[in-house]
């Protein structure tokens, strides 16, 4: 299977296109790197439908995505990329054990996110979740995490409200 022509070939991506890359993906290292090619290309729409597939890789195969943290992380703070792209990072990340390395810049990438009113919410919710998780080896990051929300939680979707009254009360 060719990852890029597959990702191209529809005028429309459906999920199950991107589960079936994702599983030929996982099959092998270099099938895996064929798909982060295309996740990091320079085309938007190749690399906003590999996103899709590599967040359903993730869920089949971790340990794969291991390896690619730190591509994961700098990912989120690129401004010439497609939501997609940073809201699949963010989500593979909340579900992942992230190496000390990486804790400053996924951080701060995530108080942005949460801060800003012009962020997707789907972003701004796999945010909080990362936040809470880092919160547990950094708790001194609590009172700033409850404080943001509280500040924001009146101007902010249903979604948001739902996901951050779940997480303050875990704090």
């Amino acid at each position: 299977m060719n990852i890029r022509e597959e990702l191209l070939k529809y005028q429309v991506q459906s999920k199950e296109n991107a589960l079936r890359i994702a599983e030929y993906a996982v099959s092998s290292e270099e099938n895996f790197m064929e798909l982060i090619d295309c996740f990091t290309a320079e085309n938007v729409k190749l690399a906003q439908r590999a996103a899709w597939s590599v967040s359903w890789a993730a869920k089949k195969n971790p340990e794969i995505v291991q390896h690619h943290i730190g591509l994961l992380v700098s990912q989120l703070t690129k401004t010439n990329i497609h939501d997609a792209v940073i809201r699949n990072s963010i989500r593979i990340l909340q579900d992942m054990e992230i190496p000390a390395a990486f804790h400053g810049e996924l951080l701060s990438a995530c108080f942005d996110f949460i801060q800003k009113r012009n962020t997707p919410i789907a972003i701004k919710a796999f945010s909080l979740n990362v936040l809470f998780n880092l919160s547990k080896i950094y708790p001194e990051i609590r009172n700033e995490l409850k404080m943001i929300v509280l500040q924001n939680i009146d101007y902010e979707t249903a979604a948001f409200k739902s996901r951050a009254k779940k997480i303050l009360a875990k704090i």
